[in-house]
């Protein structure tokens, strides 16, 4: 059986457009992951994108895992609430183009509804344009959180493209 899904690419152009969602509280702590721990990435993709219909890395292999996330162009940050693991973004660096693409993003389950997705896209904006990008931009689909594209345009990220796909 097909399912029609909508996909959004949605991008920011400047950090001055960035309408930013403040830090909820002190315990709530960002940091890159580094040194690399591919199974951080893998936790993160199953555990979020199991309801939001993310397969195409389901079959990676170890190597292929570690070849991604050793790559110098990718970043990942790891969101945690004291010491649990709340949310994450994946950010892809293309300094041919001076752009970043937030590749993956999501707040666990649990700690879903409490706009700490709003602080997350926040931060995953500020990280990618440290890079001295022109453009930071990213696609959701109707497969993806309820919010998810609110959140993006209200952090003040604009549609550029949109495409419907059978899948």
């Amino acid at each position: 059986m097909k399912e029609e899904v909508k996909r959004n690419y949605l991008e920011i152009r400047s950090l001055y457009d960035l309408k930013e969602r403040n830090k909820p509280s002190e315990d709530y702590l960002l940091s890159l992951i580094d040194p690399i721990n591919f199974q951080l990435n893998k936790f993160f993709y199953k555990n979020i994108g199991k309801k939001h219909k993310w397969v195409d890395r389901l079959t990676w292999s170890e190597e292929k895992w570690i070849d991604y996330v050793s790559s110098k162009k990718v970043k990942t940050y790891v969101l945690k609430f004291k010491d649990d693991l709340v949310g994450f973004f994946e950010l892809i660096f293309h300094s041919e183009k001076q752009e970043t693409e937030i590749a993956y993003f999501g707040v666990l389950e649990e700690y879903q509804n409490k706009k700490l997705g709003s602080y997350l896209l926040s931060e995953a904006i500020k990280k990618s344009f440290e890079c001295n990008v022109k453009r930071v931009w990213v696609h959701t689909c109707s497969l993806d959180h309820k919010n998810a594209l609110n959140n993006y345009i209200s952090r003040g990220m604009k549609i550029f493209k949109t495409e419907t796909l059978n899948i």
